[in-house]
């Protein structure tokens, strides 16, 4: 995986401008902050962030990929504000769950996502080396 970042460009923190790679793809649908049951333990953003991610883990595992093979990551948020308010909790959470490993990122604003509790949903393309 080659990460894409032009030279005279500012480094960007906590995502890549573009990644580059080959090799099985992965697509992994959104993910939000429930469990394997189906049930929020929380209605705290970073901490539905957490088990989204701890989710998204959790499938790409069943192709035996993990965290290090994620290219692309669309977050969908409810609340711009929360999100940005939440920094200091979702950057612990990602760094316990994905690593220092900072792929391709957008965050998107929407209007609702369609589980009523849920205030973030994350979207992951990943790539495993041939």
């Amino acid at each position: 995986m080659d990460i894409l970042q032009p030279a005279h460009w500012v480094r960007p923190k906590g995502y890549a401008n573009g990644v580059a790679a080959r090799g099985r793809q992965i697509y992994v649908s959104g993910m939000i902050g429930w469990d394997a049951q189906g049930v929020f333990q929380t209605d705290d953003f970073a901490g539905q962030a957490r088990q989204a991610l701890e989710n998204v883990v959790a499938v790409l595992s069943e192709a035996g990929a993990g965290p290090q093979h994620i290219v692309r990551m669309t977050w969908y948020v409810l609340d711009r504000a929360e999100y940005l308010g939440a920094g200091a909790a979702l950057g612990a959470a990602y760094r316990d769950v994905i690593g220092r490993h900072y792929p391709a990122m957008s965050a998107v604003q929407v209007a609702a996502l369609m589980e009523e509790r849920a205030r973030v949903e994350i979207e992951v393309t990943a790539v495993v080396p041939d």
